[in-house]
């Protein structure tokens, strides 16, 4: 083992401000002045950081106006740093200039932005999502002062992280301490730390190329990017980390030696990469002998492993890699690391920065009724008459009283997207008429396409297992009919019924086992741009939240889009069910803080759970998560009242028709919507001169 001294000189110059970073050196001395004179006025923007940026980060103003990207996270604005300024209390005044309209309003958010230098790529890191974006009327005159705080607008402060552009994510997952040693150091608590390295070979044609800095350096320095690696700048990462506890499930900058990686800590690195095939990864472990050498001095250095890209087969997987011995360059072990790539979605067009709901949650909405795959699921119930995950089952649970209506989707083999909840379906092998006992063939839905889901006689896994065929209603009409494609249940369903989508994933079991007995064969990435780019080009202003069971399929669905929330679908502590390998969905929890860590909505918790022991719900409230719930137990108008006294945000059950106690049938969001909708009528009709009364039936009218 060897012990590495602190480089402290080194730390300062990480958070150093941005006039002495790579960033400074892309802008000018002389502050750049966006947009042009015509038609425009010169707007001075200021507004107050109260944290500290990293060396490669820059804040930045992206607004309604071409001057400010119209909204593109690409056209933005960059500001620059108050020189004259000293860091106080107060942190730093960012400023720049930038022609608006000046005939209209001008709406704007502040963002905080990655930015490599030499491709001048910019990343959002961070950016404020009130529901309102800050505004700029038209008579309004330039602030003398800085009256703007970032994240901070009238009083409420609101800052998520950013979603991927073109730069990847990649998440390193050290589960339970998954090493073993060749030497007694069982005992031994190991901090591990990960650096994004640079593997881009210079041009040999360069007139300069940056100074390669030693191995030691690398391992030493309280690194941000790869540019302090060495090797060509062009590429840059941000590695941070979080630990999946009560103290710490915030994603954070890593420590300068490290995180602990004990028994029982679930830690994932969360490293945002610009350039995913260029960059490796060192995996550093550290360890301290003592509490007091903990507090006196830096660790020794146990031992690394550089992790290539060539590693990563899929998007998702296991390594089993070797620990090297700092001091001898010897085997000293072995650790085991679950990985994660998250690649942005080739859909990006629909996406910009002038709204965002990824955990917007109005406050009027809780109790909510959600219908079960539409009207409920058919094959359990002798008394079902509709089919459900069918567009007709989605129309009848919105008829009575819905407010969203919650439904499966996944892939057919030609990569489109279905609404269906069974991995497996049953095909007849002979005539639709025989029933013989060898008559059906089990098959996963996802070696059939489109079209032969749609011609064959497909049956579901209940009547293959029983050998006994269902019949539901008007069966051969076509919103009667399986598998519809989530395009057209966009197109078929009120805009104002909302939707949870779930996104079907087969999970692997504790015992190694998976759900649908084959392994995966489309790619996460592909798997979910398929879905994302029907969603985002047909959902419109409906409500949507995405759901699933796998807590990297949430991860992924947060980071490839900034527009729809999503929630982590969990069992719990549960006797119905087996539990999954991955362990953070298998207790309320640890689901909780993989909600938090990744900012996701919130929990859609297993009922059974929740009614063994309902203070779980204080879990997910004190976090500020929103919660929903799923389960069999919900097919009961107690427990849904139960359920809606703990102040759930959502029940999700069956027989919408039977068990709603709702008196008026309409979804929560029309409602709002035709409040809206009076109010605005009340504003024209005052502007008009007219009056708004209320009548004496209770409704409203308007008299000339």
């Amino acid at each position: 083992m060897e012990r590495w001294k602190p480089a402290y000189d080194c730390e300062e110059d990480a958070m150093a401000a941005p006039s002495v970073c790579p960033v400074a050196e892309a802008v000018p001395t002389a502050q750049r002045i966006y947009g042009d004179i015509s038609t425009n006025r010169l707007w001075t923007f200021l507004v107050r950081m109260n944290e500290k940026l990293s060396a490669c980060e820059q804040l930045g103003i992206v607004g309604s106006c071409e001057a400010l990207g119209n909204w593109k996270h690409a056209g933005a604005a960059l500001m620059t740093r108050q020189e004259s300024q000293d860091e106080d209390e107060d942190g730093y005044v960012w400023t720049a200039q930038v022609y608006i309209p000046r005939h209209c309003d001008t709406e704007y958010r502040y963002v905080v932005f990655g930015v490599d230098a030499v491709s001048e790529q910019l990343l959002v890191r961070r950016w404020e999502v009130q529901l309102e974006p800050r505004c700029i009327k038209e008579l309004d005159e330039p602030p003398a002062v800085c009256q703007d705080t970032f994240g901070c607008v009238n009083g409420k402060e609101k800052v998520d992280r950013g979603w991927l552009t073109k730069e990847s994510l990649v998440q390193l997952k050290f589960f339970y301490a998954p090493f073993t040693w060749k030497q007694r150091m069982k005992r031994r608590l190991v901090h591990v730390k990960v650096t994004p390295m640079n593997l881009r070979i210079p041009s040999t044609g360069c007139a300069e190329v940056a100074p390669v800095t030693t191995l030691e350096d690398s391992l030493s320095n309280d690194t941000h990017d790869t540019r302090e690696n060495g090797g060509d700048s062009t590429a840059f990462a941000f590695s941070e980390v979080v630990t999946l506890s009560a103290d710490s499930c915030e994603v954070r900058t890593q420590e300068q030696f490290g995180t602990a990686c004990s028994a029982t800590d679930l830690v994932i690195f969360h490293l945002t990469v610009a350039d995913l095939d260029n960059a490796a990864y060192l995996v550093d472990l550290y360890s301290y002998k003592s509490k007091v050498e903990r507090e006196d001095g830096p660790p020794h250095h146990l031992g690394y492993h550089y992790v290539l890209p060539n590693l990563f087969k899929r998007s998702e997987g296991n390594l089993e890699l070797p620990i090297t011995c700092a001091k001898t360059h010897r085997p000293l072990g072995m650790m085991r690391l679950g990985y994660l790539i998250v690649k942005p979605t080739s859909h990006s067009a629909h996406m910009d920065m002038r709204v965002s709901y990824t955990r917007y949650w109005n406050n009027k909405w809780t109790g909510l009724d959600v219908g079960h795959r539409g009207s409920g699921t058919s094959f359990k119930a002798k008394d079902a008459v509709i089919r459900e995950n069918t567009i007709t089952s989605l129309k009848n649970a919105a008829e009575h009283g819905a407010d969203m209506v919650e439904f499966d989707v996944q892939l057919s083999k030609d990569l489109v997207p279905v609404v269906y909840h069974d991995f497996m379906i049953y095909v007849s092998l002979k005539s639709k008429c025989s029933m013989q006992e060898h008559d059906f063939l089990s098959l996963p839905m996802r070696e059939l396409t489109l079209e032969q889901l749609k011609k064959l006689k497909v049956y579901h896994t209940a009547e293959g297992l029983s050998r006994e065929t269902r019949s539901f209603h008007n069966d051969d009409l076509l919103e009667h009919q399986p598998f519809p494609q989530l395009a057209d249940v966009l197109d078929a369903m009120d805009e104002h019924i909302g939707f949870n989508i779930e996104i079907k994933w087969s999970q692997r079991l504790q015992d190694g086992r998976m759900e649908e007995e084959f392994e995966h064969v489309v790619d996460r990435n592909l798997y979910l741009d398929c879905i994302l780019d029907v969603v985002l080009r047909k959902a419109g202003s409906r409500r949507v939240v995405f759901s699933c069971f796998d807590p990297d399929i949430c991860t992924m669905l947060r980071y490839k889009q900034n527009r729809y929330p999503v929630m982590f679908l969990t069992l719990g502590h549960t006797t119905k069910y087996e539990k999954y390998m991955d362990p953070r969905g298998n207790s309320m929890e640890t689901a909780v803080w993989h909600a938090v860590a990744m900012e996701l909505l919130g929990i859609v918790a297993h009922t059974e759970d929740l009614l063994r022991d309902p203070s779980q719900v204080n879990l997910a409230k004190e976090r500020g998560l929103v919660l929903f719930c799923w389960g069999d137990d919900n097919n009961s108008k107690d427990t849904i009242k139960l359920l809606k006294e703990l102040g759930l945000h959502a029940i999700i059950y069956d027989k919408m028709d039977v068990l709603t106690t709702k008196e008026v049938k309409q979804s929560v969001f029309l409602l709002q919507a035709k409040d809206s909708q009076k109010e605005m009528l009340k504003l024209q009709a005052l502007e008009m001169g007219h009056v708004w009364h209320t009548s004496a039936s209770g409704s409203e009218e308007q008299q000339a």
